[in-house]
């Protein structure tokens, strides 16, 4: 059943539609993440439903209660900030506890709360410690716990990681998860990290120039784009143009001077997706397409590679095995398979 639900969400400045007719429902507990690149609208419907931007169409329905006309602090919200916004001048605990205070809660149960939920970010030897003398981490932990402890209806994080270094940024990522599935708090995030959005989300909403491009669960959205737009921001993705044909007597889909046998699946003609790891080096063959390596780029436990062919450089991502990848300047030969092509509207 739905939990919050935002009709018709819309925002324009002038005649710029920031947002656009957004139609989003969500269950109580889900983790849904707003993807996309800047300027997309993720921030101002995250914006909306806080409270801070007034919609110019829409509603916002939260339990059965109409948000439109309820001012920010009177909806029950848990936000946190990019920049954590913590109070310098309070310790980690007092900071946790300026929520409750505002709220009218006594000072027994606020104690005990705040007590619990700095224990739950696993911050509760750090108490009495100023943001001035705590890490990155340790403050957007605080910048959690304060927006916690409220027990909001609804957890919206605006970008809470992106100020964190990589390796920190992925610890966060499942320390946040495991909160919220221990918590179960209704959870929207605002990010433009696929990578994130891939980890942390029961359901990705994919946003572009104001308007949702795909909402779908995290291996859905990567595995089975709906436009060009999302298979190129969702990953990184090889676009190429098909052309069926039938060869004696077996479908085949057509990419330059490679032909794949589609083994009786059914692809349109036009755009499809095949994403980088899904491609293979092999021999010469009418089912391969031939190449250049142009670049090899060594990651640890993979390789880039860039290889120019007569439809342009295409992308391949070979996991580490232990035997290098061909050298630049190698003739190489590429094949995939024809269920690792996914039609795809092309982009405007």
């Amino acid at each position: 059943m739905s939990y919050l639900v935002l009709n018709g969400l819309t925002k324009r400045y002038g005649n710029v539609a920031a947002v656009d007719n957004l139609n989003l429902s969500i269950k109580q507990g889900e983790f849904v993440s707003l993807l996309g690149p800047s300027g997309c609208g993720k921030t101002t419907t995250l914006q909306m439903i806080a409270g801070f931007i007034e919609p110019s169409a829409g509603s916002i329905v939260l339990n059965g209660r109409d948000l439109n006309h309820i001012p920010a602090n009177k909806r029950g919200l848990g936000i946190v900030f990019q920049n954590y916004a913590l109070f310098p001048h309070m310790t980690a605990a007092q900071n946790v506890a300026f929520g409750l205070e505002m709220q009218g809660v006594s000072k027994a149960e606020c104690a005990e709360r705040v007590s619990d939920t700095l224990k739950l970010v696993g911050l509760g030897h750090l108490a009495d410690r100023y943001p001035a003398r705590m890490s990155g981490g340790q403050q957007q932990r605080v910048a959690l716990a304060r927006a916690l402890v409220i027990k909001p209806g609804v957890l919206l994080l605006d970008e809470p990681l992106s100020n964190l270094d990589a390796k920190l940024r992925e610890e966060m990522q499942l320390e946040l998860r495991s909160i919220q599935r221990t918590v179960g708090t209704t959870t929207i995030l605002v990010t433009h990290d696929q990578s994130e959005a891939l980890a942390l989300s029961d359901r990705i909403v994919v946003m572009n120039q104001g308007r949702v491009e795909q909402i779908s669960e995290p291996f859905t959205a990567y595995e089975e784009p709906s436009s060009e737009f999302v298979g190129g921001f969702l990953g990184k993705a090889n676009v190429f143009r098909v052309q069926i044909e039938t060869i004696n007597g077996v479908g085949h889909a057509k990419v330059a001077q490679a032909q794949i046998p589609l083994d009786g699946l059914t692809i349109a003609a036009g755009s499809v997706i095949v994403r980088p790891e899904k491609l293979l080096f092999s021999e010469p063959s009418p089912n391969a397409l031939p190449g250049k390596m142009k670049t090899r780029v060594f990651q640890g436990n993979h390789w880039l590679c860039q290889v120019e062919t007569s439809v342009g450089d295409v992308l391949v991502i070979r996991q580490n095995d232990g035997v290098p990848v061909p050298v630049e300047g190698t003739t190489v030969h590429l094949r995939w398979r024809a269920q690792d092509m996914r039609s795809v509207a092309a982009s405007n």
